[in-house]
């Protein structure tokens, strides 16, 4: 054994640049799936204990600002169920940060044991292992989608509720489905002539066709309020055909609501001619009911794909909701947005901060997530102020972030 080993040394030493050497130099690992095992185990682990612990400090914070609003109507168990509603809510929020911190502990602690060291001289790529690091943040990407498109639309509607009972005394900011519609009256020779138009607000809409409450005010040709009718809530009882050879599906029928305890006021004679309306006065719009509940949802309750019908409607009625293509295109990139803030957190602890302490890295991480969510909401906030496009207003910080993360990453090579 010895002289084999003597004999194998002579040769090696006698040819330093043959293959053989430069295989001892680098050579490569005979199992990378333990390595990818153990460094994905850290990572995911290190992601969830990151999330979970953002979102619950979430929580704390929910919990004691909404003990400032307890009274005899608002009780500790209907702030239980708020919180607990808005919970989904948090935890889609938390979860770009958490996997960037994270990841940033994840590798940190293997960096703190050198097991990066011996994976890097081992003839792992900083690639690779970023690679793997990036398997388990799909995990929670598929996560944020699942909330996104079955959860959110319906515990934040939970929630609302909740919110609306706690202040329906009070003064809350305007939310609903308001339009202006133009009022035509018949004429003897069967022409049609301006009337006015009509300003029409629906508080609620299902999906199923029930509305909520419905104020209505008609006003002349003058702009002079005529007559004002308030009703609790309706029920969708069909539609009628208006002109079938219309391109657009949607001003094909008009749908039709009855509308419950209408009560309606006649200004012009008076505040004292108010009188109630049997129950059969009927709703018409030009829109069928799905539609009607997209238009009085906020957007940030719609799913995925309800706010690509909503911005499909919106194309067919020929205008747009910045608000709702923002939130589309946020909901749609907050993949994006994760996988990058990944590749941050790599870059942190491969880049120039791999030198310093894991207590630094956490902080850096910290104070980047931050920076990421604040500019993110900057960008849409610039979006919705000058119409620039949403879809690029949204990419901008993944981009940078991408593109700051890959540059850090790559001055190690």
């Amino acid at each position: 054994m010895s002289a084999l080993f003597s004999k194998s040394s002579s040769s090696n030493s006698s040819k330093p640049n043959s293959p053989s050497h430069k295989l001892k130099l680098a050579p490569k690992p005979t199992n990378l799936k333990v390595l990818s095992r153990y460094v994905k185990l850290n990572a995911l682990l290190a992601i969830i204990g990151a999330v979970i612990g953002l979102w619950a400090l979430q929580l704390v914070f929910s919990y004691l600002s909404e003990l400032d609003s307890l009274d005899d109507n608002y009780t500790m168990g209907e702030a239980i169920k708020y919180i607990f509603y808005r919970s989904p809510y948090f935890l889609e929020q938390f979860i770009p940060t958490g996997a960037l911190l994270g990841a940033v502990v994840g590798l940190g602690l293997l960096a703190n044991k050198s097991e990066l060291v011996v994976m890097r001289a081992a003839g792992v790529s900083v690639y690779r292992i970023v690679g793997w690091v990036l398997q388990p943040a799909l995990i929670f990407v598929l996560l944020a989608l699942v909330i996104n498109q079955f959860v959110l639309p319906y515990s934040n509607q939970l929630a609302q509720e909740i919110n609306d009972e706690d202040n329906s005394s009070l003064v809350t900011s305007v939310r609903g489905y308001w339009t202006v519609q133009p009022r035509f009256e018949s004429t003897k020779d069967g022409s049609a002539k301006p009337d006015g138009s009509d300003i029409l607000y629906i508080d609620y809409a299902d999906v199923q066709g029930n509305i909520g409450e419905v104020k209505r005010w008609h006003l002349d040709n003058n702009g002079n309020l005529q007559t004002a009718i308030h009703a609790e809530g309706g029920k969708y009882i069909g539609r009628e055909p208006i002109d079938t050879n219309s391109s657009k599906p949607s001003e094909q029928y008009r749908y039709e609501w009855q509308l419950n305890n209408m009560t309606k006021l006649m200004i012009g004679q008076g505040f004292e001619s108010s009188q109630a309306i049997a129950p059969s006065d009927t709703l018409s719009l030009p829109f069928a009911p799905e539609s009607v509940y997209l238009l009085t949802r906020k957007a940030e309750d719609l799913s995925l794909t309800q706010l690509y019908e909503h911005r499909q409607f919106m194309r067919q009625q020929g205008t747009r909701s910045l608000s709702h293509e923002l939130a589309f295109w946020q909901k749609l990139l907050s993949p994006l947005s994760i996988l990058s803030l990944v590749i941050v957190a790599c870059s942190f602890v491969f880049g120039s901060l791999r030198t310093h302490s894991l207590g630094l890295r956490i902080v850096v991480a910290l104070l980047f997530g931050l920076l990421f969510s604040y500019v993110q909401d900057l960008v849409g906030f610039v979006s919705l102020a000058t119409g620039f496009s949403p879809l690029l207003m949204v990419l901008l910080p993944i981009i940078a972030s991408a593109i700051l993360g890959g540059y850090l990453l790559k001055r190690q090579m």
